[in-house]
């Protein structure tokens, strides 16, 4: 099994002789920082995997994929040529805090919003708010599935038709919703399950799901 790349940031700074200080300094980052990321609680992006990979003279492919040499060959670096980089696109990786569950099926008061239970790694969320939960129940299957992680943005616009976290007198679910005049219905994807109705003035929020991470 290939190590994470946390424990290859550590090989790395280590075989360069290097405390997490002086990593970090070389990189222009604070030293706390280079301890979550050797403890896996966050993932450098693309530019401080390149920081890190050209401060301690690894190869910045094994230092992502643990495939190949952690170093580069002597009869390798004169074949190496530069990767055009204007073809990729780049994607930021953000830590988001793991909540409490939410109920993807019948609604019941278990989201607790202030108990974050460790932090994920995930791409492309660009909401400092953001944060994600645990599903619990299946009326939202084969989408969203028992044991399957939403990433939810309280901060972008909800419309009909979007999945969201909601809250109902103190209840919360997941479900797709669907906005009247005067009411909201939670609808389930889950044909087994039934939609529901509630009123408008008893929802106290709803927060659009933007990204589901299967439980695999």
């Amino acid at each position: 099994m290939k190590n994470s790349i946390a424990n290859r940031i550590r090989e790395a700074r280590t075989a360069k002789s290097l405390d997490q200080a002086d990593l970090a300094a070389r990189i222009d980052v604070a030293t706390r920082t280079v301890q979550r990321w050797e403890k896996g609680e966050q993932v450098p992006d693309s530019n401080y995997l390149m920081r890190i990979a050209r401060a301690t003279a690894v190869l910045p492919h094994w230092l992502l994929t643990g495939d190949g040499g952690m170093f580069p060959s002597a009869a390798n670096q004169a074949n190496v040529h530069p990767i055009p980089t204007s073809r990729y696109r780049k994607i930021n990786l953000v830590s988001v805090p793991l909540l409490a569950s939410v109920p993807g099926g019948v609604p019941n008061l278990i989201f607790h919003p202030d108990h974050v239970e460790r932090y994920i790694t995930v791409d492309d969320i660009r909401d400092q708010n953001a944060f994600a939960l645990e599903v619990r129940g299946n009326s939202m299957a084969p989408r969203i599935e028992n044991g399957d992680i939403i990433v939810v943005s309280p901060r972008l616009e909800v419309r009909s038709g979007d999945i969201c976290v909601v809250r109902v007198q103190d209840e919360d679910t997941v479900k797709r919703i669907k906005i009247e005049e005067q009411f909201l219905h939670l609808i389930p994807l889950n044909p087994e399950f039934e939609p529901m109705a509630v009123r408008k003035r008893d929802v106290t929020f709803m927060w659009k799901v933007v990204k589901v991470i299967k439980n695999l």
